[in-house]
């Protein structure tokens, strides 16, 4: 990205011009949690405005949650990220800005000249580590480390987007969860739901190294179901990487996070592997060179022009003024003069309506065109290829309470998965929600505790035979849901009414499929499937990766 034109886009149509009185001057990209502007401060420094998308705006439970998430992102403060300045979780819609960035991002970078040099990727690591040393400093982990979130300034790399990823982990439109963190950059922990920890941002350091290293990620390309079974499953080959960054990356990437070097000690590693050039600078002749030339930041936008205040002479006015009204007197019989206060107030009022229909047909176009967007990705989905997101690495219990609350069968919409009244349903169990478990054939899943056992002895097993895979258990019976997602509590009740199957096939199961299990202790468990992997079923490399929300005697 040298050329201006590809960094900042002009505002289009249906994009805001002023966010909280940031005055917006161009357009730098979007996310998944919503679009980026590039606006100044008023002593005319650039900044970087993040608004959420509508859809995480309307949901109260993230509003809770960034709001939390940003208050732990102001404590942040080091040289190598880029600064929180300012923030609204309560507005419409929410924002943050942070300082913005001069530079591509290290997916760019590489995208656009190749794999680093070997002296460029320990600076990279030095200044990435000392950057995730403030923000765990701050207590926030941050989840969803990778190239795309490392920008590349003239002196070093910046890390962005640091904790904010936790916010968005869960939606009023999801039963028990989405996803966190990027399949490629995930740690064994966070693609089985296991303890997320700092541990887990220097697995993703490694991996974002070895990015930087090769031009591609290590773990490979390719269905996120492959990807995330190699970097549970398997050991990278690191003979591809230069000598002297093998022994280093080897540390970040340890199975056991215990076993992971420390920060302190990655940049102990880079300085001594850096040798003289650590002491001399120079770092800021290396990023010159994977940079290339800066690009000219535009200017403030100047601010908009004032509306016309309309002529009191002109048709509109005159026909206000001209309807007919009581006279009001002063109480001494003599009439009020209330010509000039009828003309302000409408033209303050003509002023107001106009203002609310523009935001309004914005605001529509906003959630038509992402129910579109959405609708489209989801019919051009197939169930052998899971979308690229990542499995879910964590879930809100409160998100998947207020799923059971009943509310979505009480009022006849869900789509076409019968979601019955109960009488009973106000009185509802709390939901345990449990974020993407794995099974395979050397596991099982419990009840009792709902979390991957390492053994066969659990309420819910997965089993493959020569040409298919299913669920099975030797006391819990099994129902696969049908019509659209998002089952409730009551939609289980309904559906395992009569059901004597201790098993289920997993032919028709796809990613996005409920199936529902009630134990004898009357202990009801909605199972979300995120992955399936059961191309070769008696091949050891089958399984399948689901979250799972529990309702206890329910």
């Amino acid at each position: 990205m040298n050329d201006a034109t590809e960094v900042f886009q002009p505002l289009q149509a249906d994009d805001p011009h002023v966010v909280a009185g940031y005055r917006l001057a161009a357009r730098l990209g979007a996310g998944g949690m919503g679009r980026v502007y590039l606006s100044h401060t008023p002593g005319g420094r650039p900044v970087a405005i993040k608004v959420v998308r509508p859809e995480l705006a309307d949901d109260p439970d993230f509003r809770r949650r960034f709001g939390r998430e940003i208050k732990a992102a102001r404590r942040v403060r080091g040289a190598y990220t880029a600064e929180l300045i300012d923030a609204d979780a309560d507005g419409v819609p929410p924002w943050l800005a942070t300082l913005y960035v001069p530079g591509p991002s290290l997916s760019e970078a590489v995208a656009r000249r190749g794999p680093l040099p070997e002296s460029a990727v320990l600076w990279l690591m030095a200044g990435v580590a000392e950057a995730l040393q403030a923000i765990h400093a701050a207590g926030i982990v941050h989840r969803d480390l990778k190239p795309s979130n490392v920008l590349l300034a003239a002196d070093g790399p910046r890390v962005i987007d640091f904790g904010i990823s936790l916010a968005a982990d869960v939606t009023a439109h999801t039963a028990t969860g989405s996803a966190i963190g990027t399949p490629q950059f995930m740690a064994p922990e966070q693609a089985i739901a296991g303890e997320v920890t700092s541990a887990t941002d220097i697995f993703a350091l490694g991996q974002t190294a070895a990015f930087a290293a090769l031009g591609e990620p290590l773990y490979g390309d390719g269905p996120s179901v492959s990807v995330l079974y190699r970097i549970v499953h398997e050991r990278p080959d690191l003979s591809v990487l230069p000598a002297r960054l093998q022994p280093l990356i080897a540390r970040c990437l340890a199975a056991d996070p215990a076993e992971r070097a420390t920060l302190a000690e990655v940049l102990q590693w880079c300085r001594e592997g850096l040798g003289g050039d650590a002491d001399a600078g120079a770092g800021p002749a290396v990023w010159r060179e994977v940079t290339g030339p800066e690009v000219t930041i535009p200017a403030p936008a100047a601010p908009a022009a004032a509306a016309p205040v309309p002529d009191p002479t002109s048709v509109h006015t005159v026909a206000l003024l001209a309807r007919p009204r009581p006279a009001a007197s002063d109480g001494a019989g003599r009439p009020r003069r209330r010509r000039a206060a009828l003309i302000t107030a409408g033209v303050t009022a003509g002023a107001l309506v106009l203002a609310g229909l523009t935001w309004t047909v914005m605001d529509a176009t906003d959630l038509l065109r992402d129910r579109d967007a959405g609708a489209s990705s989801t019919r051009g989905s197939s169930p052998s290829a899971p979308s690229a997101s990542a499995p879910s690495a964590s879930a809100s219990a409160s998100s998947a309470s207020a799923s059971s609350s009943g509310s979505a069968s009480a009022s006849g919409t869900g789509g076409g998965t019968p979601k019955a009244s109960n009488p009973s349903a106000s009185a509802s169990p709390q939901a345990e929600a449990n974020a993407v478990q794995l099974l395979d054939e050397k596991s099982s899943l419990s009840f009792e505790n709902p979390a991957r056992r390492e053994d066969r002895k659990g309420d819910v097993r997965f089993v493959c035979g020569d040409y298919d895979c299913s669920l099975e258990s030797d006391t819990s019976v099994i129902t696969q849901l049908g019509g659209d997602p998002g089952a409730t509590l009551d939609t289980c009740r309904v559906q395992l009414t009569g059901v004597t199957s201790h098993d289920l096939t997993l032919a028709t199961a796809a990613a996005g499929s409920e199936v529902c299990v009630k134990n004898p202790a009357g202990d009801i468990a909605l199972l979300v499937i995120r992955i399936k992997s059961t191309a070769v079923p008696d091949g050891g490399a089958s399984f399948v990766m689901a979250d799972v929300t529990i309702w206890r005697a329910a």
